[in-house]
């Protein structure tokens, strides 16, 4: 460890543990509540109450697993322009207290998923396991990395909807892993073009990566989730169950939202974290709050 690569400004302890959590990534999280949305139970106590617990769940359990990793890769993380300020790599935690803040944490979201339901506890179980594969050896293989990160956003989908009992739709599976993949690609990209001739030192599988072929990867992402949201949209399934055809309004605002976020990785080096790329743009956030008052309009009016 040398002392270029700490921080040598150290926050206060409360501070620092808080910070290890990564409490912004836990906006990942709110994909838990789409079963919720697309099932109509938003105006549902019980239903919303159990949705907010399995999202509250998921965000501990995801902190322990940043835990863990954060730990395992410290080294590399001191290498990363970025990640060299969070606590563990920055040498503001030392192991007892990263310890202390993984028995909190999956303590605190096996407490919340007992009270969820089994079968919830079962689908964090799941996720438990794919972040392990993924540490341990997914994370190292070319394209099955970012199909492992997808996997994650479909078995947080999957976890909400078993969180209040209603079934995963093939329209909710398919658009989950195609805008997950693009995001996936997205934070590749991102790592390539920032850390350049570090980048391989930081994550050994970039060197089999090149941007022309990310960039090719995230066409051809985008343009399957696009389209395969528009058919959603307009299928009598999805026709029959709602009511109407009045979610085809949202395609343009996904649509937006998709080239928005392209602008924002090719022109302003975004995509490395995409809940910073959503919660720092104030386009997209207007665009996200658009989307939710329309599909609210078309499912619940």
């Amino acid at each position: 460890m040398t002392t270029s690569a700490l921080d040598t400004q150290a926050p206060i302890l409360p501070i620092a543990m808080i910070r290890a959590l990564r409490p912004r990534q836990w906006a990942k999280n709110a994909v838990l509540l789409v079963p919720l949305l697309f099932a109509k139970g938003v105006l549902e106590k019980g239903l919303v109450f159990h949705a907010l617990a399995a999202v509250a769940a998921f965000s501990l359990l995801a902190s322990g697993v940043y835990v863990v990793n954060d730990w395992v890769d410290r080294e590399k993380d001191r290498l990363h322009p970025e990640k060299r300020k969070r606590p563990i790599a920055a040498g503001h935690l030392n192991g007892t207290l990263a310890l202390l803040l993984l028995v909190l944490c999956w303590g605190g979201a096996a407490g919340i998923g007992w009270y969820v339901g089994q079968g919830f506890l079962g689908v964090m179980g799941g996720y438990l396991v794919l972040q392990v594969l993924y540490t341990g050896a997914l994370k190292k293989l070319v394209i099955l990395d970012v199909m492992a990160i997808a996997l994650g956003f479909i078995v947080r989908v999957v976890a909400g909807a078993v969180a209040i009992n209603v079934e995963v739709s093939n329209w909710l599976f398919l658009c989950t892993l195609l805008g997950a993949v693009f995001l996936g690609f997205a934070k590749r990209r991102a790592e390539l073009s920032s850390l350049e001739d570090m980048a391989t030192a930081h994550r050994s599988n970039l060197a089999d990566y090149s941007l022309p072929m990310i960039d090719q990867m995230m066409s051809i992402s985008a343009a399957s989730a696009i389209l395969g949201y528009g058919l959603y949209t307009v299928s009598r399934e999805t026709v029959e169950r709602v009511g109407s055809d009045r979610l085809k309004f949202t395609v343009p605002l996904v649509v937006y939202a998709v080239f928005r976020y392209l602008f924002l990785v090719h022109k302003r080096g975004a995509g490395g974290a995409p809940e910073k790329v959503v919660l720092g743009d104030v386009a997209l956030l207007a665009t996200i709050a658009l989307y939710l008052a329309v599909a609210a309009w078309a499912l619940y009016v």
